[in-house]
């Protein structure tokens, strides 16, 4: 029997399903974009946080990772929690808890305030966007998930864009860096109200339970690695920093002996040994994990290195980043169009172009045309980033989308956590030792040394071909 096989329960015990709405689309990516939207726009505003709260260089790394901390170790939960209790309840729930902690982002009084909102808008956004993977892969087969990944594509790509545009526009005009929050939460709540009358009724009764020491482990592991790295440029490196990250390669060795435990007992693991068997799910995870490595230090260090050291204001800082988001957009929804063939060969293609792409940038750090330029070519070479989720998903049977889509997600985000802490922290620190352009240049370095190897992982993926489960 093939892995794949191994995966698929018997035909009758399948779910069944549910007709593929273009309605129930638009409101889970929608819930999608307020999602991406939170990210992108606060990377924008964080310069004018930091004036008007008098932030640290550690402060400022947890108001833009802490949420995306907290919604990385949660998302696989957040899945189980939609295979569960219905993936409806779960969204809108989320939808609900995001939409609350915005408003009280916006109202934050202090840096201190301010990181506890986002670290719970991360669980609020871990509850509700697991359900949309999930739901694209039980809802669309073939074809046609492939335009709806392109479409999930293009909606990522389009919070980049209007967070970025936005962002600046709304401080560009003297409304201050609040109001980057308090405009998604009348966005969040028309959109409860739609989801409430849109999604269809499911009744959940997934298998298992939630797996609580499996969280529990994963966090640990997750926190001790990443806490020292965003703090410990600003308390020189000290001795427990060094302790704390050897210790999260510990805990990761407990989290995976607890995960054979609770399979041994017959429970349900949070990361089901099953799926990262599923041809494909294992390249697709390293090249998810450094992909965006990049990408989210690419968002971060550019938005301090635009309106730091080439003083742009906010609105022009988010207008150079437009280049980058169309062309990732556009890779995404034009890769379900071509042929069969060329589909899996673009995968480390993209990598090919986006590793030069990042050093180019760091040359052209004065900004200008080939600024632009070489933006536009990050984003087409990481657009591609879409065809690794279609093809790292295609052998999971539906029974186990949840914990598929949640493995996908949870990696992709710890990625964009593992590139603020590490190649933000490197930026920071060269900015405050050298010049401006030392700080580009190696910073671009170190991008491009994570693009190479997320494309080293991509031929593993791009070799991979569909097995026969007869």
């Amino acid at each position: 029997m093939t892995q794949s096989a191994a995966l698929s329960p018997p035909l009758a015990a399948q779910p069944e399903r549910a007709k593929a709405s273009g309605l129930l689309l638009a409101v889970i990516l929608l819930g999608q974009f307020l999602a991406v939207l939170n990210v992108n726009i606060v990377n924008v505003a964080t310069p004018t946080i930091e004036a008007d709260l008098h932030s640290s260089g550690a402060g400022l790394q947890m108001i833009v990772a802490g949420y995306t901390i907290v919604y990385a170790v949660l998302l696989i939960t957040g899945a189980r929690v939609g295979d569960l209790f219905g993936y409806r309840r779960a969204f809108l729930y989320g939808l609900a808890l995001f939409t609350l902690t915005t408003l009280g982002s916006g109202l934050a009084p202090s840096t201190g305030a301010l990181i506890a909102f986002r670290l719970a808008q991360g669980a609020g956004a871990a509850m509700m966007m697991p359900q949309v993977l999930t739901l694209i892969q039980r809802n669309y087969q073939g074809p046609a998930r492939g335009r709806a990944l392109g479409l999930w594509s293009a909606v990522v790509s389009g919070g980049i864009v209007v967070g970025q545009a936005l962002g600046g526009i709304l401080l560009g005009l003297g409304a201050g860096w609040r109001i980057v929050f308090l405009v998604m939460v009348p966005i969040g709540a028309l959109l409860l109200v739609a989801g409430v009358r849109a999604l269809p009724a499911d009744q959940g009764g997934g298998r298992g339970g939630l797996d609580p020491w499996g969280l529990l482990t994963l966090s640990a592991a997750v926190l001790l690695f990443v806490v020292p790295l965003m703090l410990g440029r600003e308390l020189h490196w000290p001795l427990w920093g060094w302790i704390s990250m050897a210790l999260s390669v510990v805990m990761f060795g407990v989290f995976v002996r607890v995960e054979r435990w609770v399979t041994g007992r017959g429970g349900r693991p949070l990361v089901d040994a099953r799926v990262l068997r599923a041809p494909g799910m294992r390249p697709g995870l390293g090249v998810l994990l450094l992909g965006p490595a990049t990408w989210g230090a690419f968002l971060f260090t550019s938005a301090l290195h635009l309106q730091g050291e080439l003083h742009l204001s906010p609105f022009a800082s988010g207008m150079m980043m437009v280049p980058c988001a169309v062309a990732f957009a556009a890779v995404g929804l034009l890769w379900p169009r071509l042929p069969a063939g060329l589909q899996r060969p673009l995968v480390p293609f993209g990598y090919v172009v986006a590793a030069p792409a990042y050093v180019g940038l760091g040359l052209a750090a004065g900004g200008g045309a080939l600024y632009a330029v070489m933006s536009a070519l990050i984003g087409a070479g990481l657009g591609v980033q879409i065809a690794v989720t279609n093809l790292a998903t295609e052998q999971v049977d539906d029974a186990y989308a949840a914990d598929a889509s949640g493995a996908l997600l949870t990696v992709m985000q710890l990625g964009q956590v593992i590139g603020v802490s590490t190649v933000g922290t490197l930026f920071i620190s060269l900015s405050q030792a050298h010049s401006g352009s030392s700080a580009s240049v190696g910073t671009a370095i170190a991008m491009a040394v994570l693009a190479v190897l997320a494309g080293v992982c991509s031929l593993f993926l791009a070799r991979r071909r569909k097995i026969s489960t007869t």
